[in-house]
């Protein structure tokens, strides 16, 4: 079995964490995806106040890692979600499901969110984490 850990140039260089760990044994794969929210490639919450961009963008940073891992979305078979409001989610959710599929298309891995206090970034909306396996 190996490990090693996944840190796309893409992102902002890690500081005390991984963006991902990707564990091998023999074919088979798993990939631990480090929480991404709506961070730019300096580090930075991008769009504040709108949890539909901020998703956007935390999608396409995951994207990013999965490609350095050789995988894709198709590959993801389990996120969470950490929104900072259901409510918002609420209105949102039309608009979070045309995202979801630009970026998956009609994949739909097993996926639970939760409503928390806050996230790391006070103006981070959502912070999304899951599980990829090929």
């Amino acid at each position: 079995m190996s490990k090693r850990a996944i840190n796309p140039v893409d992102l902002a260089p890690p500081i005390g964490f991984a963006h991902a760990w990707l564990v091998e044994h023999g074919a088979a794969r798993t990939l631990y995806l480090a929480g991404q929210c709506g961070y730019d490639e300096k580090g930075l919450v991008v769009s504040k106040g709108d949890l539909v961009a901020q998703l956007d963008l935390a999608l396409r940073n995951i994207g990013c890692v999965l490609r350095d891992a050789d995988m894709e979305f198709a590959d993801v078979v389990q996120l969470n979600f950490y929104v900072r409001s259901r409510d918002d989610y609420a209105t949102a959710r039309k608009a979070f499901g045309q995202t979801w599929r630009q970026h998956c298309g009609k994949h739909y891995p097993g996926m639970a969110m939760f409503q928390v206090m806050s996230l790391f970034d006070p103006e981070a909306l959502i912070e999304v984490q899951g599980i990829a396996a090929r």
